[in-house]
């Protein structure tokens, strides 16, 4: 497998891996706690921020591991695409947004600050990730698809944080935050089929 499969076949895995992890640690978050797609972070499964922090387990090492095991397949795609590439355009963001996932995993939402600015740099990095490497280093169509996943998780997260009455009343923090997660883990797995298969 040369470097550009690896590094395709990663990212699919980091994407699918990090997909999977959240809907094993929803199920298992218990019923009648209150979370809900509409009210509830994603970060949540994890712990739910101070004070008066819940963890329920085995939601918790669930998502916490997820996100660790996905941010370090993430670096390390990362790692492989730009020794095939050489684009820092692309390669530094995604660098930024493995770390962030990382950290994500690292420092659950009980954890502040850290966990907020781990998740805002894998939001916001992630979102300029999926446009600079949809850009530069893949083609139509999955270029606009990329480009377009990407848009999405920026302005969604510009919504959310800047004008949250456009956005929050109608899906919820928690909604506007999967179509942000949702977004960048579409366009992950789909970054890496799109390199698993490119000649």
């Amino acid at each position: 497998m040369n470097k550009l499969k690896l590094s395709g076949f990663l990212f699919f895995l980091a994407g699918a891996f990090a997909l999977m992890g959240i809907i094993t640690a929803e199920a298992f978050y218990p019923s009648g706690t209150g979370y809900t797609t509409f009210h509830s972070e994603v970060s949540d499964l994890g712990a739910t921020r101070p004070p008066n922090s819940i963890i329920y387990q085995p939601s918790s090492s669930i998502f916490n591991t997820t996100m660790l095991l996905s941010g370090l397949m993430t670096l390390t795609a990362t790692f492989y695409q730009h020794r095939y590439f050489r684009k820092l355009i692309a390669s530094i963001p995604l660098g930024l947004f493995s770390l962030g996932l990382v950290g994500i995993g690292i420092f659950p939402g009980d954890k502040t600050p850290y966990h907020g600015m781990f998740a805002m740099l894998a939001f916001l990095s992630g979102g300029f990730s999926a446009i600079a490497t949809s850009a530069k280093i893949t083609s139509e169509p999955f270029k606009y698809i990329g480009i377009l996943l990407g848009s999405v998780a920026l302005l969604t997260w510009s919504a959310a944080v800047f004008f949250p009455t456009i956005i929050v009343p109608f899906i919820g923090i928690g909604g506007a935050e999967r179509w942000i997660v949702y977004s960048l883990v579409l366009w992950l797995t789909g970054l890496g089929g799109y390199l698993m298969n490119k000649q």
